[in-house]
């Protein structure tokens, strides 16, 4: 596939996106009309794995709402989000303005992160949750991340996991909520195209532009094209719990999350690198 093709479907996802904002800002998913919590998208591993954030410059990719880049400047951080949705970053800025929090927010694809941000060096990159199925090419977004980063500044990913996304319910008639191996683990295969008049959110049908493409990633191509671009890998976590209950038969934990009730298998990730 062309660079110019991958060009012309991210256009679709980032109009995708702006159409998607407005549901997702009224919707009980994010919550935001009953108090903002900034941490109910993070584990306690996170933390424990990111360290201590006081007067550290931290760059949050694709962070949509930028909900979860307020977590960071609740803990101390200079935080800067930045997203392709200009619907999505102005939303960011409203919900930080009205909370009271101190946060930078730059409309930008992730592919141009450092000119956009004006070849600005962070402590922390994090990125993740749903994020790394919207990029195409591995190979220049860790090659990007690269640059972004201060010598010995942190990458951490916290992404869902490839496994939680081969999986898929059994189809009706015969619906026993049993999940099956539906979808590919492994990428290649190219861009996976949708028309989908509802995202992952409760709330009313998008309206205008339905159209998003993403891309399969396994834990291998995510891997090697950070030790392509230079950067270490410190630590690898696999999670069997998830911040929202994708399927009907999940139980909530003590953490407030939520896990199968068997197998026990991961559905989230985390990913440290240095560089």
């Amino acid at each position: 596939m062309t660079v110019d093709e991958h060009a012309r479907m991210m256009r679709a996802n980032e109009a995708n996106w702006d159409a998607r904002t407005p549901v997702h800002l009224a919707s009980r998913f994010y919550g935001l009309g009953e108090g903002l919590d900034p941490s109910r998208w993070f584990a306690s591993w996170e933390w424990e794995d990111l360290g201590a954030l006081v007067d550290r410059d931290v760059l949050h990719l694709q962070c949509h709402l930028g909900t979860e880049t307020l977590a960071f400047a609740e803990r101390g951080a200079r935080a800067v989000g930045l997203d392709f949705s200009e619907a999505s970053v102005t939303a960011a800025r409203g919900i930080a303005a009205k909370a009271g929090f101190d946060a930078t927010y730059v409309r930008a694809n992730v592919y141009d992160a450092v000119e956009a941000l004006r070849q600005r060096r962070f402590d922390v990159v994090y990125t993740g949750k749903g994020a790394l199925c919207y990029l195409p090419d591995l190979d220049h977004w860790a090659e990007v991340i690269t640059q972004l980063l201060r010598p010995g500044g942190l990458l951490y990913i916290v992404e869902f996991h490839p496994l939680l996304n081969s999986l898929g319910p059994k189809p009706p008639p015969d619906d026993t909520g049993e999940l099956l191996l539906r979808h590919d683990y492994l990428g290649a295969r190219g861009a996976v195209h949708r028309d989908a008049t509802f995202t992952y959110t409760d709330g009313p049908a998008v309206t205008g532009a339905t159209e998003s493409f993403e891309w399969t990633h396994g834990m291998d191509e995510v891997v090697n094209a950070l030790i392509g671009s230079g950067l270490t890998i410190r630590r690898l976590r696999e999670s069997d719990e998830l911040p929202w209950p994708r399927w009907p038969r999940m139980e909530r934990t003590a953490s407030g999350w939520w896990r199968l009730p068997e197998p026990r298998i991961p559905l989230l990730y985390g990913l440290l690198a240095s560089r």
